[in-house]
């Protein structure tokens, strides 16, 4: 009879643990970082992406979540990688609210849902109307979008589908925000499908408390 019971607890523990969403790659704390992590580390937390009240660079906190976590493990790689989100997020000749739009429609497309987790708060901050939001989410086009939010949908939407522009849609963002604007536009898209990657390969999970608007892919072994 214990015999069963063990067995019975073995068993539905190890159906309970398998729900519960591991990342692949573990924090890791500043006191098991290398000089070059903690370099890293530092001036990450005291840039502008913690000013943002992100939750995976929390200020005060011994780690990073996803996907700063994932870059450590190549430290160099990691800095770069920074520069580059810095000048896209914070830089960029794209208003605001357009460079968050293009975000969640990578998110989206690459069925990335901490990438839409951290950048619905930040689009909506940005005054990005919450209709458009939850229509996006559906996966559908968004009625009552404005000319420019139009041009930035149907760019990156036909970019991530296609895997290439029509004369159109690239003369309409060229008309609207110039050359720069497009080259900005290709940037953040791109860079946004190497995060949605790294998420998604690390599986990462939402906060405790946090509702899956968008599902991610289903998981192989």
């Amino acid at each position: 009879m214990r015999s069963l019971i063990a067995i019975f607890y073995i068993f539905f523990s190890c159906n309970i643990f398998a729900d519960v969403p591991v990342e692949r790659f573990s924090r890791i704390t500043t006191d098991n970082m290398s000089v070059e992590q903690k370099k890293y580390f530092n001036e990450l937390m005291s840039g502008p992406i913690a000013d943002t009240g992100s939750a995976a660079a929390k200020k005060g906190s011994n780690s990073l979540g996803a996907p700063f976590n994932i870059w450590l493990r190549s430290p160099n790689l990691a800095q770069k990688l920074r520069a580059v989100s810095e000048q896209i997020r914070f830089n960029s000749s794209l208003p605001l609210k357009l460079n968050e739009f293009a975000i969640l429609i990578t998110a989206q497309k690459w069925s990335s849902p901490y990438e839409w987790y951290a950048h619905q708060r930040l689009a909506l901050k940005a005054e990005l109307n919450p209709a458009t939001i939850d229509q996006l989410a559906l996966g559908v086009r968004p009625k009552g979008m404005t000319t420019e939010e139009s041009a930035i949908y149907d760019f990156v939407t036909e970019l991530h589908e296609t895997k290439q522009v029509s004369n159109t849609n690239f003369m309409r963002i060229k008309a609207l925000f110039g050359e720069q604007g497009v080259v900005d536009l290709i940037a953040v898209t791109g860079y946004y499908v190497l995060v949605a990657m790294a998420l998604n390969v690390n599986r990462t999970p939402l906060p405790e408390g946090a509702i899956y608007v968008i599902n991610p892919p289903p998981e192989t072994q």
